[in-house]
């Protein structure tokens, strides 16, 4: 069975810039542990991607933050996470989920047996909506988040996005 990592948006703004936590930072190396895991051919991303019109959209009226707008520093990778996933396919996604991956990956399931494993931030918006999009669109696939390479807005929205993805049959790890 191949079992695929998909890395969700560790991206600077939600480390250590508009949107970054002391928690977010805390799990930069467990991530780049997990990925190195991983053989590279099994490693995928996503990154949050938005325009300059944000504040325009629904989402930045409810977030007014202008963050990882493409192109910006705010918007790349973690430069030694960025580093680990080089030649990685990494889905650029306008909103929380990812509806490409989530076809891609069904299309992988098709040909072969798989497993997920989910890790990033943030914990409550984006991991989750990944998360229960691919449970919802693979209801067989063995689906996992490793708590320890998550971090959510806050520590109490991160229990409560890993109580949902646990009430949804995503296996929680290390959490």
């Amino acid at each position: 069975m191949r079992k695929i990592l998909v890395v969700i948006d560790m991206q600077n703004d939600f480390i250590d810039a508009a949107l970054g936590t002391k928690e977010a930072i805390a799990i930069v190396e467990a991530v780049k542990e997990k990925i190195r895991s991983y053989p590279a051919a099994d490693v995928i991303a996503t990154m949050d991607t938005h325009g300059a019109n944000y504040i325009e959209t629904q989402e930045g009226r409810y977030l007014p933050v202008p963050h990882c707008i493409k192109g910006s520093d705010g918007w790349q990778i973690r430069p030694e996470i960025a580093e680990l996933l080089a030649g990685a396919k990494i889905y650029e996604k306008m909103t929380f989920g990812s509806l490409a991956l989530a076809a891609d990956l069904m299309m992988i399931a098709s040909r072969e047996e798989i497993e997920l494993e989910l890790i990033g931030l943030c914990t409550d918006i984006c991991v989750v909506s990944n998360a229960l999009l691919l449970k919802a669109s693979m209801p067989e696939v063995k689906i996992s988040v490793d708590a320890a390479c998550c971090a959510g807005v806050t520590p109490e929205k991160h229990l409560a996005a890993l109580d949902t993805m646990r009430s949804c049959q995503i296996q929680i790890i290390n959490g």
